[in-house]
């Protein structure tokens, strides 16, 4: 069965253009930031070498290079109008750990995004045990000037195991520490879960996806496990260790995600895709559209859709704007 071309992943499915569309009245797209930043995974605080997965190159063409926050957002932003027709953006300061610094540096790289006059939020990626109360005060403050701001926290799985597994240096006790002190400042999450992690299985997300939607969470990204070059998941898999994601098991585990999510929470993502310069396997991850258009067909074949099997409303829901 193919889509009809009225059927589209948003009839189905709470997602994040929509959400931006029904605030701003137009399209809002993110423009992805490389702000130079690192992560206590790797230089050494933590640990070294960083989660069993990362090669934050799969993140941003910028990991090559770090041009200022200003000439990033220019040429994101031109790219980004020419395809889209988008007139304003949100700046996602998207690799490793975008706290991970002096309160007063992040000021300076979050004000320089800001002071675009097309840039009306902030979207900043990070690790739960990164999120010290000043940045979050920070963030809090931005939100309270009236710009759309989200944390973005990398959890990537509820089960402390699996989190040692893939050498992650955090546990949930973080996460669930992270998610109060956020939410005392009104802040909007977006929990990162990654789907095909080593040792789990669907049933190991779908318990991920509960222990995150019982503790309140605004927003949602979900991704498939990508093997990509210059990793320690890349050599597990070249020796065996590791047996790549089904495309079709991927699409089944996220279609059943989807109905167990209540239809407040708002989908940043539903799949993730790396470069073909990078990628090892699956090799469907770097395909998108295909993903998409299938979790989108099974969600049509079933008449099925966001909220379907919930079992248990957020336990903060967003005051949107």
């Amino acid at each position: 069965m193919t889509v009809s071309p009225s059927s589209t992943l948003a009839d189905r499915v709470f997602t994040m253009g929509s959400l931006l569309r029904a605030r701003y009245g137009e399209r809002v797209h993110k423009l992805a930031i490389h702000a130079g930043f690192t992560c206590p995974n790797r230089d050494g605080t933590k640990g070294r070498g960083g989660c069993s997965f990362c090669n934050n190159v799969s993140f941003s063409p910028y990991a090559r290079r770090e041009p200022d926050v200003a000439a990033q957002i220019d040429a994101g932003r031109r790219v980004l109008a020419r395809r889209t027709g988008a007139r304003r953006f949100i700046a996602y300061f998207q690799a490793y750990t975008n706290t991970y610094g002096d309160v007063d540096r992040l000021r300076r790289l979050y004000d320089q995004a800001l002071s675009q006059p097309d840039v009306i939020g902030l979207s900043v990626g990070t690790r739960p045990d990164c999120v010290p109360d000043a940045v979050l005060d920070l963030l809090a403050g931005y939100s309270d000037q009236g710009c759309e701001v989200w944390l973005e926290l990398g959890l990537q799985s509820a089960f402390d195991d699996t989190l040692a597994r893939v050498n992650r240096g955090h546990g949930f006790a973080e996460y669930r520490d992270a998610v109060a002190r956020a939410h005392e400042r009104g802040l909007q999450l977006c929990t990162h879960l990654i789907v095909g992690l080593p040792g789990e299985a669907a049933a190991d997300s779908l318990e991920s996806l509960e222990q995150v939607l019982s503790l309140g969470v605004e927003g949602l990204k979900i991704h498939p496990l990508h093997v990509v070059r210059h990793t320690l998941l890349a050599h597990q898999w070249r020796r065996g260790e590791y047996r790549p994601l089904d495309f079709d098991d991927y699409v089944e585990t996220v279609v059943e995600m989807v109905r167990r999510t209540p239809p407040e929470v708002v989908f940043h993502r539903l799949t993730g895709t790396a470069s073909d310069d990078i990628l090892l396997a699956p090799r469907w991850c770097s395909q998108k559209w295909r993903v998409l258009n299938a979790i989108t067909n099974r969600l049509v074949e079933r008449d099925a859709r966001q909220g379907d099997v919930a079992q248990r409303p957020p336990a903060r829901v967003a005051n949107f704007r």
